[in-house]
């Protein structure tokens, strides 16, 4: 029997409208007895996958809306799942970029002749950039052991110097020089929980090394804009991109470094800059890129083949042609059968001169 002290009103409530005689249990019993169900079955909605949101890597709902192209197969480097690297065009207009998996740094002619350029010993070859004299850098890394190092080499390959040695505990990752010979490079350091990771300086004549964006998670990607007044770069542990206006080489102008991109699933890697200042970004593990404006607006994006059933998803690196707008994405399917490829698409401007065409 109901306590009416007890009761609160929504529960006296429902006894007045009571048959006499009848209580809160027979009540409940005619509605979940032999009656229709409380909630029938066939009302309830359920999620369901679609072409948005099937496969290993669907596009986010905020970026479905970009200008999209798809690129087209261009050059297979291996049938192995060999992971690629740095690509940039040298004076002559040849391809040159890293294998990371064998330690090596190849040259494809424009006939799409393939070759070593140059063959390291400890360490894997990584981001790649020629110096205004011709040189190549190479930023070298070994990650499970957490040692780098940055050489450089001669226009053939050959007289290879040591620019930072492994001892000096650096792990350089992706590199660009500025107009007057400078040297940028990130530092893959640290986790996205521990921001050890930084991008450094280093004059023309790599005198000295100077810290200029500290506290990264896993520096990765790098570039300057057209007139070197803004330097870019990703941290792949925290899947975020920097705009950095500088007020000289290792200065960040008042009020000049901004965050204005969050990138969803995995992550940012190797970018480069246009001739109109727009920024493209390889996404590593979704086998696409994306661009931005030079406000770092999102403004379009390509998509790699065999990337919606969880093909050439790692899309490390690109070059964009010196005067052509046809840019050049390395990728690897690792263990997916499709091998180490190299893909083109057409894209917003042209790409930057080579400083060594200079």
């Amino acid at each position: 029997m109901l306590n009416v002290k007890s009761a609160t009103p929504a529960m006296l409530s429902v006894k007045a409208l009571l048959p006499r005689g009848k209580s809160l249990a027979a009540l409940a019993c005619l509605s979940f007895g032999l009656s229709a169900p409380l909630f029938a079955q066939d009302s309830v909605q359920a999620l369901a996958y679609d072409e948005m949101t099937s496969g290993p890597v669907p596009i986010p709902a905020a970026e479905r809306g970009l200008q999209t192209v798809k690129a087209e197969p261009w050059f297979k480097v291996s049938d192995e799942g060999w992971i690629l690297e740095g690509p940039n065009f040298d004076a002559n207009g040849d391809l040159i970029f890293s294998d990371v998996s064998n330690k090596r740094v190849l040259r494809l002619t424009k006939d799409k002749q393939l070759s070593t350029f140059v063959q390291l010993d400890d360490l894997s070859p990584g981001g790649l950039a020629f110096r205004q004299d011709g040189r190549l850098f190479i930023a070298a890394l070994d990650f499970i052991n957490g040692v780098g190092a940055i050489y450089s080499v001669d226009e053939n390959g050959g007289d290879l110097q040591t620019v930072i040695p492994a001892e000096a505990g650096y792990q350089p990752d992706d590199l660009t020089f500025d107009a007057e010979g400078g040297l940028y490079f990130t530092d893959f350091a640290g986790e996205s929980t521990q921001a050890d990771g930084a991008v450094y300086y280093m004059p023309p004549d790599l005198s000295e090394i100077i810290p200029v964006v500290p506290d990264l998670a896993k520096a990765n990607g790098i570039a300057l804009s057209p007139d070197g007044q803004v330097l870019w770069t990703t941290e792949f542990g925290r899947n975020v991109m920097h705009r950095i206006q500088l007020a000289d080489p290792t200065t960040i102008a008042p009020i000049g470094s901004a965050i204005p991109y969050h990138f969803i699933g995995p992550a940012p890697d190797s970018m480069r800059v246009d001739t109109d200042g727009n920024v493209y970004v390889s996404i590593f593990g979704q086998g696409r890129l994306m661009a931005f404006n030079s406000n770092g607006i999102p403004i379009g994006q390509i998509l790699l083949p065999g990337r919606e059933t969880g093909h050439n998803l790692m899309s490390t690196s690109m070059a964009i042609k010196p005067g052509t707008n046809d840019l050049y994405a390395v990728t690897s399917d690792g263990e997916g059968g499709e091998g180490a490829n190299i893909f083109h698409a057409k894209v917003f401007a042209s790409g930057l001169p080579s400083p060594a065409s200079n």
